[in-house]
């Protein structure tokens, strides 16, 4: 799997998706953090990668736009500390790494994980 991280989220989240095998870079790290949402969209879908990120316009997007891919794992945490947000990360890797590469959106929360299956049915 590949990822994507989005300005929310911490280079050393990035950094610890590499030590464990995975093909993973950060808006930061290719100079693109002025993109638009649109674009990180597309670039996660042209680049076939996972977008993480806290910004919910994602979300609408995909809902809007009607596309399958990119799937996005979205954490809507009360702390988003890189602890916090690697532990949750992780446990949607061993839990749902299957259901990833199909398209799916992820919510995170402090008390559950939603999952909601792309492409969104209006």
């Amino acid at each position: 799997m590949k990822f994507l991280g989005d300005m929310g989220i911490s280079p050393r989240t990035i950094a610890l998706l590499r030590e464990q095998g995975y093909d993973a870079i950060h808006l930061i790290e290719e100079n693109l953090e002025k993109m638009t949402d649109q674009n990180i969209l597309d670039k996660a879908r042209q680049e076939e990668r996972i977008l993480l990120t806290v910004d919910l316009d994602f979300a609408q997007l995909l809902a809007i736009s009607g596309d399958s891919l990119p799937s996005v794992i979205l954490f809507r945490l009360g702390n988003v500390s890189r602890e916090v947000v690697n532990r949750r990360l992780l446990a949607i890797l061993n839990n749902y790494a299957t259901e990833l590469t199909n398209g799916l959106i992820i919510s995170v929360t402090d008390v559950s994980i939603r999952l909601r299956h792309l492409p969104i049915q209006p």
